[in-house]
């Protein structure tokens, strides 16, 4: 009877360990997700933004068409990206081509000195901080996920219920490259 009753109390342990487990994962994917949606909000106004900002432009460049069409057409492939793997890479293409816009607009001292342009800059550049603050966020909250994903035992429960390895929000390659190279310093 002894026996039965040390053997019972060893299943119960080991199940209420694999509830632990389990809702840890379950704690650990919620988490993720909320550090997403705090990242979605962020896009959200960036895109309202780039909106604005590509009509302010229209009007002063009307040459430069194809680079206000590939901000357009990333802003809306951004918009409309439904999964969380699908946004973060049609943000990198957004980043990628509003920073084409940045470039192109140095032709135009005009254009920099329009008021309704700076603020969009400025609130542009505020959105740019928040993001890259939400993203590590989101970063941390996934790398633990992961971690737990994929070490032991927990890695056992995860592919049991489904949970597998996420993808971090990391900067494009071209946004890497840009970030791997000396700042250009002019004093004229």
């Amino acid at each position: 009877m002894s026996i039965l009753l040390i053997l019972l109390a060893v299943i119960a342990v080991l199940g209420l360990w694999a509830v632990g487990v389990y809702n840890n994962l379950v704690k650990l994917r919620n988490n993720r997700e909320n550090a997403f949606a705090n990242i979605d909000v962020q896009l959200k106004q960036r895109h309202d933004l780039v909106g604005q900002l590509v009509a302010v432009v229209k009007g002063y460049a009307e040459h430069e068409k194809e680079v206000l069409t590939r901000v357009t057409e990333a802003r809306s492939a951004a918009m409309n990206a439904s999964t969380i793997g699908d946004k973060i890479q049609a943000e990198n293409a957004l980043t990628s081509a509003l920073s084409g816009l940045k470039i192109s607009l140095e032709a135009y001292p005009d254009l920099k000195a329009n008021q309704n342009f700076l603020q969009l800059q400025t609130e542009i550049a505020d959105i740019e901080n928040k993001l890259a603050a939400v993203r590590r966020y989101f970063n941390t909250a996934t790398r633990e996920l992961n971690n737990a994903v994929q070490t032991f035992p927990s890695n056992i429960f995860a592919g049991l219920f489904g949970f597998h390895k996420e993808p971090m929000f990391e900067v494009s390659t071209e946004e890497r490259a840009n970030l791997d190279k000396a700042p250009e310093i002019n004093f004229n």
